[in-house]
């Protein structure tokens, strides 16, 4: 199981939000690249990178950002944000991404999420945003009446294979993982997913490896870590033992 240190970008600054709130947010480095270059030292063997410009907006605001950092580091960078059209995806492809997310496109515009998995493949995660059970959308600004389950199993009839589940609810607010919504989705997905939501210490982590889901290959973790509360290779050691 991989730890991804989240890396979420407005005005070219690395933040983050509590659950999703645009309105509740701190600010932690001035440059992104510099807590991307902090958390590979520290044994980050791979980088979550979300343009929470491009989220809110629906195109891509931080590229630049993006490809700075994929040109500093040898590690794997997944990049979300704003992905609604298959140029967005292309350039941030071409920008160094090792995969692209996708959120509220995938499940609006059916072509566009065929024509992005027919030309990129195993490249593409899409990102399944659960509130009170529910998928949310554009950014975590929409609530929908869809479960996350289901929009999961619907993706995976399409032939997504790569997931990432977040607990919005838990997201920034360091008060453990959803041990009960990631089930759920290990359940649902066919392929595997990523966890995000709620992590503060090496004990959630071990209570998502706990839960022997074959398919949980990595774990998000932002705040916890910014905060001081989780040491990245400590984190990544753990996850080691008990994957």
């Amino acid at each position: 199981m991989i730890l991804y240190p989240a890396i979420d970008i407005i005005g070219g600054k690395a933040v983050r939000l509590d659950q999703g709130d645009y309105a509740r947010r701190t600010d932690y480095d001035a440059d992104p690249l510099d807590a991307a270059q902090r958390w590979v030292a520290a044994g980050a063997r791979a980088l979550h990178v979300v343009d929470l410009d491009g989220a809110r907006s629906g195109a891509p605001a931080n590229a630049a950002v993006v490809r700075r950092i994929t040109a500093a580091l040898d590690v794997p960078v997944q990049v979300g944000g704003g992905l609604r059209s298959v140029r967005a995806v292309a350039e941030l492809i071409e920008a160094g991404a090792a995969r692209v997310i996708l959120g509220t496109a995938a499940f609006r515009d059916v072509e566009f999420l065929d024509t992005v998995l027919a030309e990129h493949g195993d490249r593409v995660v899409v990102s399944v945003d659960a509130r009170g059970g529910m998928l949310a959308a554009a950014g975590w600004t929409e609530q929908t009446d869809l479960p996350a389950t289901e929009a999961i199993r619907r993706l995976g009839d399409r032939g997504v294979r790569r997931f990432v589940y977040s607990s919005i609810e838990r997201d920034g607010m360091l008060s453990g993982p959803d041990l009960e919504g990631a089930l759920a989705a290990a359940q649902a997905v066919q392929g595997t997913f990523t966890y995000s939501g709620g992590v503060s210490q090496l004990e959630d982590l071990e209570a998502l490896a706990g839960l022997r889901q074959v398919n949980l290959t990595g774990v998000i973790v932002g705040k916890a870590i910014y905060e001081g509360r989780l040491e990245v290779g400590a984190a990544q050691a753990l996850l080691d033992r008990l994957h």
